[in-house]
Order: C-alpha cells, then structure tokens, then sequence
C-alpha cells in the first residue's frame, strides 16, 4: 500500500464546494449523536515567534442510515448507498501572524494526515492549509442555511484576506447572493477581492458598518478588539463570527452576542478562544445565552431560525472534525481522478 500525497491543487482540484458542506454538516450530526471523537485542541505557544502549534485529532463515524442530518441530498464522494462513511486523521497547524510580512507565507499553514480508521495505514497527506479555507467556508455555509433568512441577497464580509473567498463561494451556494460588501483596512486586498469576484458577484468596497448591515455577515478578522457595533447590525442579519481563534481574540460588540439568538461550534473551544470567549471569561455572558450548538440544530434538536427570530450569531472556532470530514471528500475524490502522487511513507513490514 502506498500513501497519497496531495499538494493544494490537487485538494482544490478534489473539493466541490457543495460536497464539502455537506460533509461537514455530517461531521455535526456525528458530533452532536456521540459518532465522533474529537480530543481538545492542543496548543504548543511559540511567543518568540508570535505564533503558535495546533494539534487537531479527529475520528468520524457518520451513519446516515440511522439519522438524517438535515434532509441535504449531496453526498460527500466514497459514500455507500445508504450515505454512511467512517474516517480518521489529525491536522498540524498555526497560526504566525507576522508570516506574510517577514516570510511572505500565509498566516495559517496545515498538513493533514488521513488515516483508514480500520488499520491506522496513512492513506494520504495533504495540504491542510486549503483544506482549512474550505473546511471554514462550509462550517459558515452550514450555519448560513440553518440561521438566514431564506432569500438572503446581500453577504458583507469584514477582512478581505484568504478565509474571506470561501466564505463568498460557500454561502453563495446555499444562498442566492448578489451583492458583496468587503471591508478590510488594506485597499489592496479588497481590490484582489473584486477582481476574483468581480465578474459573478456585484462587490463593493465599503466600512464595516456597510458590510454589517447585509443579510449575512460573516468577520473573519484576528482582532481583539471588538469592530463590529451593535447599532449597524441589520434587524434580521445572520453573522458568522469566524476569526476569534485564540483567547483574548473578539470582533463584535458584546451587545450583538448578547441581543442575538447565539449558537456555537463547541462549548469546550469557544468558551476558551472563540467569539465569546472574552465576554464569558468576565462573567458578561453566561451559557444561559447560548441558544444551541451548531449540532443541535442539524439534527433538529433545537430550532434554527423561525418567523420571529432577529439578529443570529454563529461562533466558529473551528472543528477537527471538519477538517477530516473535507479530507474525506477530497481522498475519496482523488481516488477517482488519480490526483496526487503515491508514495511509501511507512515501513509495513510484518516482523
């Protein structure tokens, strides 16, 4: 046996956007019914480098044929009839804030080790840095189609760096938007940003108030101090809080989280270093306003949005189960296309 070695293309090249999402919404179906294991995020703190270490292990067992998610009819690639599939792995990643200005690197590199859950054989390494953008848009994607309302036009997106086109292609296919706001204190960036939606989308460069005030928002910025104020959110906005990833890191004003109907990825992770993670810390927000997990709502165990529900927030810090729920996709699919390159990376000898 050998192992699949996967470079960014070839994952790009194995990922449609819609089976993604539907894998990762799987994923939180699994999650929310016990079929998943998913230890704590591990951090090695790298301070010297303005950085750190993530270790995200991950194992799914996703059984259709007992729960429908959600009713969604793609099926991620390599499922049998029924829609079952089972799969293991773990992401290294980081996040080195300075790496583009002192490296010229992302700020956010991964590698993805997937593994057959019956044999522990690595059946591919990939890069998990694509895997991440996309894993990140479906998780927003997910959220988008349980919390939105239904004829969602309008998408603003607060920082215009890599995470922000993911963030456009997934919604835009559970949504039919038209109109994109992107805001981002570097012109250039959102000039980027038009030029590769420019001719599918109607994108605007606009503030942060613009962006905030469209049916769905999604912030995918590091800051930590909040930039999003209560007052400009829309009455009926749905917003996807994707950038707090790290304690201490908040985009919103803790009004919006405290106004909204909140829903999380994981209580362990946000309470931690998600979107909420400074309000709750200070006793500003307590579990009693959480609405629900992102899981719960899949599973139609608690509502999502219905006829009276305003302001929406979904806090995303991020999920190892996503990351293999997309690496599933993106194997299963190599497979077919004979994308990447084999090779032997461990010794399988019997002794």
């Amino acid at each position: 046996m050998q192992t699949l070695l996967l470079n960014p293309e070839d994952v790009l090249a194995n990922a449609k956007m819609s089976e993604v999402i539907a894998a990762v919404e799987d994923a939180f179906a699994a999650y929310e019914h016990g079929d998943a294991q998913m230890p704590a995020k591990s951090y090695i703190d790298l301070p010297r480098y303005n950085g750190d270490f993530r270790s995200m292990p991950a194992y799914l067992d996703v059984r259709k044929s007992e729960y429908g998610p959600s009713g969604r009819s793609d099926s991620p690639a390599g499922s049998d009839a029924s829609g079952d599939w089972d799969a293991a792995g773990v992401k290294w990643v980081n996040v080195h804030p300075d790496n583009a200005d002192r490296y010229d690197l992302p700020t956010v590199l991964g590698t993805v080790i997937y593994s057959d859950p019956r044999n522990a054989f690595p059946l591919a390494v990939m890069d998990g840095t694509s895997v991440t953008r996309l894993r990140t848009g479906a998780a927003a994607a997910v959220a988008t189609d349980h919390l939105a309302v239904e004829d969602a036009t309008s998408l603003g997106i607060v920082g215009a760096g890599v995470q922000s086109y993911t963030q456009l292609e997934a919604i835009s296919a559970i949504r039919p938007i038209e109109r994109v706001v992107v805001s981002d204190i570097d012109a250039e960036r959102v000039a980027a940003f038009r030029d590769r939606f420019g001719d599918d989308f109607d994108v605007r460069a606009g503030s942060v108030e613009e962006a905030a005030a469209c049916d769905v928002l999604s912030t995918v910025t590091p800051v930590e101090e909040p930039i999003v104020k209560r007052e400009w959110v829309g009455e009926r906005t749905h917003v996807n809080a994707m950038g707090a990833d790290a304690a201490g890191k908040h985009e919103l004003e803790d009004g919006i989280l405290l106004d909204a109907t909140l829903v999380i990825d994981d209580h362990a992770q946000t309470t931690h270093s998600g979107e909420i993670n400074v309000p709750y810390s200070k006793g500003v927000l307590t579990d009693d306003d959480i609405h629900a997990a992102i899981g719960e709502i899949v599973v139609g165990e608690r509502p999502g949005r219905t006829a009276d529900t305003g302001v929406t927030v979904f806090d995303s810090t991020g999920l190892a189960i996503q990351d293999i729920a997309t690496a599933h996709v993106v194997y299963e699919h190599a497979k077919e296309t004979g994308a990447g390159y084999p090779f032997d990376l461990v010794d399988t000898r019997v002794r």
